[in-house]
């Protein structure tokens, strides 16, 4: 497996007190956070303050983030709290950054998106965003024929493949071709169940177990992360694998993941953030894509489908849940 590095477009060190946003030293810089709930985990919290705190940026001291957690319908009202508190940036996750750029297009929007800003139209284009708004997306397309491969290397007899991905997702499109592209290359027939929303899962589950699929691709999105647990107890009852792009799906009791390290990907929200601090125009900053990614296998789950991960699948894992 290729082990490649996110390309930052900024190094992100302010040794010194930095320079605020205004550009005023001593200036204490004010952060706005925007998040489902329940949204990152706590790691990703703490790699994003992490980040700035490495760059300089000590809360209490020169910095302070306003969080505010919440649901898409609620996000607007949130970015309005954090407009009246004058706040430098507002950091956002997922689809709670289209209430944020409704509210303001003065204050800068940083986010972290796990689709296609452009398809979204959040911003103009990936190099030139455009806008008040930009950040860094976990969309990797390259990734759902290496995920199909897989599958294939820990079932070589594999022939059918369900993929289980949220509808409204901007980027769904676009991946579900990727992975029609691969799937015909391996001979797997895929058969693709689209969701929306959490009471969609069961008539989703019913589907595949009357199509006899023998494994599940789920395309990675807060929609679908949110019912991983549900999902691998339908895998595991079905014994067969799913798959997906973020390590959380994994612990959640899923066979495995291959995609963006989102806790590397917060280290980058905070690099561009600390840029936008310092001055930075939002519109001049490209939209950064992963190049950083980590396979994930859960051991105990693949002893409870009775499969054994190959020497090679094992060998390019970057974390084995034991």
């Amino acid at each position: 497996m290729d082990r490649r590095t996110f390309i930052a477009s900024t190094t992100f060190a302010v040794l010194a007190a930095p320079v605020a946003a205004a550009g005023q030293p001593g200036k204490t810089a004010r952060i706005g956070w925007i998040a489902l709930s329940p949204g990152p985990t706590s790691a990703q919290l703490e790699a994003f303050r992490s980040g700035l705190r490495e760059r300089g940026w000590t809360e209490g001291q020169n910095l302070a983030i306003d969080l505010r957690w919440g649901d898409r319908d609620g996000a607007r009202d949130l970015a309005a709290e954090l407009v009246r508190l004058n706040v430098d940036v507002i950091v956002t996750q997922g689809p709670m950054v289209f209430g944020a750029r409704a509210e303001t297009r003065s204050i800068p929007v940083v986010f972290g998106f796990s689709g296609d800003p452009v398809a979204a139209k959040l911003v103009t284009s990936i190099a030139r965003p455009g806008g008040n708004v930009t950040g860094v997306s976990f969309l990797a397309l390259e990734l759902a024929g290496k995920r199909l491969e897989l599958l294939r290397e820990v079932l070589p007899r594999l022939l059918r493949v369900a993929i289980l991905a949220n509808q409204e997702h901007p980027g769904e499109a676009a991946e579900l071709r990727e992975s029609q592209a691969a799937a015909g290359l391996l001979g797997l027939k895929v058969q693709y169940v689209p969701v929306r929303r959490a009471g969609d899962f069961e008539g989703a589950f019913n589907l595949i177990e009357r199509e006899g699929a023998e494994a599940i691709v789920a395309f990675p999105d807060l929609v679908i992360m949110g019912q991983a647990k549900a999902i691998a107890e339908f895998a595991t009852r079905r014994r067969i694998p799913a798959v997906s792009g973020w390590a959380p799906f994994a612990a959640a009791g899923n066979l495995m993941t291959y995609g963006p390290n989102l806790d590397e990907s917060y280290r980058i929200i905070a690099a561009y953030v600390d840029r936008v601090l310092k001055g930075a125009n939002p519109a001049d900053l490209p939209v950064e894509q992963p190049t950083k990614f980590e396979l994930v296998i859960n051991l105990r789950t693949a002893k409870a489908l009775g499969l054994t991960i190959p020497p090679l699948v094992l060998a390019r894992a970057d974390e084995l849940i034991q």
